[in-house]
């Protein structure tokens, strides 16, 4: 009889110093953490960077990682959070700090920032799914193409107070579904 052969948790990968374990863990995380950074910033350039230095900070942290603690998803999007808020608040100082310096970001290639632009849209398009067409299509224009409320009721054939509720409705589903407030 062959031994059934489970993959490894993420906790078997954090908990181990095996460099390749931490590769693992990069695979099976660095989408996510990619279209996360992507739909927060609008700039794949800036959510490239910040997946780099959300795992950079995970494999010096990973010995401080308690399974019994959190998963180490929660684990790992904590980090991404603290790298955000690191951005937005560094974000202009370090600006002003390259220009000083006369240093260059290295851009990235069109296929790459291509890959990151289509995750952070499927990650939308995932959790628009569920919602009535009506809703989906009114919060897709006003929220993801940026569309004026006359601007979406004049494309739906609606009244802007018509606009306007679909929106409101479609994101108070969204909310709900995440566990937020309605």
């Amino acid at each position: 009889m062959v031994a059934d052969l489970q993959p490894p948790t993420d906790d078997d990968l954090l908990t181990t110093e095996d460099a390749e374990a931490f590769g693992m863990f990069y695979d099976r995380h660095v989408h996510s953490v990619l279209g996360y950074f992507a739909r927060r910033t609008h700039d794949p350039e800036i959510a490239a960077d910040l997946t780099a230095e959300t795992f950079a900070s995970a494999l010096s942290a990973r010995h401080r990682y308690r399974p019994d603690r959190a998963p180490a998803g929660a684990w790992l999007f904590a980090i991404a959070a603290r790298r955000l808020a690191d951005f937005h608040r560094r974000g202009r100082v370090e600006a002003r700090a390259q220009k000083a310096l006369a240093m260059e970001r290295v851009p990235l290639g069109a296929e790459d920032a291509e890959m990151v632009r289509m995750l952070a849209d499927d990650a939308a398009v995932s959790l628009l799914a569920g919602l009535p067409a009506e809703q989906r299509t009114a919060i897709r224009a006003r929220v993801v193409d940026g569309q004026s409320y006359a601007d979406v009721a004049g494309g739906h054939g609606v009244s802007e107070p018509v606009a306007r509720q679909r929106v409101s409705r479609g994101l108070a589903a969204l909310r709900q579904r995440m566990g937020g407030p309605r």
